[in-house]
């Protein structure tokens, strides 16, 4: 991990990021491709855990696209879903199957208005990305937890969207304009310090194809994923700076004359403390496929 003063330009502004999410609240789900694709690949993860959750979290619910399928999934669940945007807590509650009760939080991740040890199940769907602090996220997700309830999430590696970010440095023009995302090994470093129990990571690599980037771009901004790092532009970004990115980009096109967009998924399971947990501070999280792993 690196120090606080050489990550800053990196560093999401809080009120930037509420405000693209609340925008984004009646859009996302004509751009939530991704979303969907990954969630549903998190929930079949789901089915190797065998877990019965009673209480279940959803960080991150979003407009409530997968947590509607978690709560199909575990029928009997009280599932409760959070998100920094009441637009769209809102908005999920109404995804609510019929007869059930999706129980809305508006909060910030690193700061849960929640009691301690009161969940089965914490599950996030490509929400870490945008946490402020991370190490403090993973500690509230360790008080949250039951003892030997478990953690599942996805989130976004440091590949996503290098073909964008590598034409926008084409440009130069000294601001960065992506997004930045942690790499896997430093988020299994950050479920170590949370002391949460046998850390599993593995990484998948999805590419997503558009005909132009202006699309690409709009559908980033209709899912919240703007640019809201401290290092942005300070202002509109001119005509000719659009441009030069469009022309680098161009190098990318395929010979069946689309345009990719790399996806680097990274997928994280732990579980929480247990009374005779006892590892090694020195002892790394085991990476390999969450298919071989059976609790």
């Amino acid at each position: 991990m690196h120090d606080d003063h050489e990550n800053l330009p990196f560093t999401p502004d809080r009120n930037r990021l509420r405000r693209a999410f609340e925008r984004a609240a009646g859009h996302d789900d004509d751009a939530a491709f991704l979303l969907r694709e990954v969630g549903g690949r998190l929930l079949e993860r789901l089915d190797l855990l065998k877990l019965k959750p009673e209480v279940i979290l959803d960080v991150g619910c979003g407009t409530g696209i997968i947590t509607a399928q978690l709560m199909k999934k575990y029928r009997r669940a009280r599932v409760i879903g959070l998100e920094r945007a009441p637009a769209m807590v809102a908005k999920a509650r109404k995804r609510a199957p019929w007869l059930r009760t999706l129980y809305g939080v508006c909060a910030e991740p690193e700061a849960l208005p929640l009691a301690d040890a009161c969940f089965d199940l914490i599950f996030s769907n490509l929400a870490l990305p945008w946490t402020l602090d991370l190490d403090r996220t993973l500690a509230e997700f360790r008080r949250l937890l039951k003892p030997g309830g478990a953690l599942l999430f996805s989130t976004l590696g440091p590949d996503t969207l290098m073909e964008l970010r590598r034409s926008w440095a084409v440009a130069h023009d000294g601001c960065n304009h992506v997004n930045a995302f942690l790499d896997m090994h430093d988020i299994g470093d950050a479920l170590l310090r949370a002391r949460l129990a046998e850390p599993v990571m593995d990484v998948e690599r999805l590419t997503l194809t558009y005909r132009e980037v202006d699309r690409l771009a709009h559908d980033l901004g209709r899912l919240g994923v703007r640019n809201v790092t401290l290092g942005r532009p300070a202002g509109l970004t001119g005509k000719g700076r659009w441009q030069a990115m469009r022309d680098a980009y161009e190098r990318y096109r395929r010979p069946d004359g689309l345009l990719p967009v790399s996806c680097e998924v990274v997928y994280g399971h732990a579980w929480g403390p247990l009374p005779n947990q006892v590892r090694s501070r020195h002892e790394g999280p085991a990476v390999f496929p969450l298919s071989r792993l059976r609790r």
